[in-house]
């Protein structure tokens, strides 16, 4: 079996669709569709300041996606990385899918200069948080929001 993580075109909306899709039903969350819409655009976009979109795919089928940003940080010269979202099908965890993705931000940061990457998961995420505890260093941050 192969894998290949590769940026998202146009052709792939169906796809990353279904994938995004799964991962807001993890979270329990919704988004209405002209969310949807303007996210694949900005993904799909060439301004080095959107989002960025990758698919991991496995024989030819798409199985997981990462979304990330460079964007600037008070503290430091270079950019920062940010992972925003992070998926694979429930099919294909454990084959590599979610390492291979991070590891893809890992290498467009180190090509970009940028030496900063941090993501969120909930803390009850057990399944993802066994690989980000082997590739990544938990912070001790608690994030707040603005209430609604």
């Amino acid at each position: 079996m192969t894998l290949a993580i590769r940026p998202l075109t146009p052709a792939d909306e169906a796809d990353w669709r279904r994938l995004w899709t799964a991962y807001l039903d993890f979270y329990e969350a919704t988004v209405p569709e002209p969310v949807y819409a303007t996210t694949f655009r900005r993904l799909c976009s060439d301004d080095p300041q959107e989002f960025h979109g990758r698919l991991a795919v496995r024989d030819g089928v798409p199985v997981g996606l990462v979304h990330y940003l460079f964007h600037r940080h008070c503290w430091r010269v270079e950019n920062t990385v940010y992972l925003q979202d992070l998926y694979v099908a429930p099919e294909a965890r454990g084959t590599g899918a979610g390492r291979a993705l991070i590891e893809h931000v890992y290498a467009a940061a180190d090509e970009a200069g940028c030496p900063s990457i941090y993501w969120l998961t909930q803390e009850g995420n057990a399944t993802a948080r066994q690989l980000y505890d082997r590739i990544g260093k938990k912070s001790d941050f608690i994030v707040y929001r603005r209430p609604a």
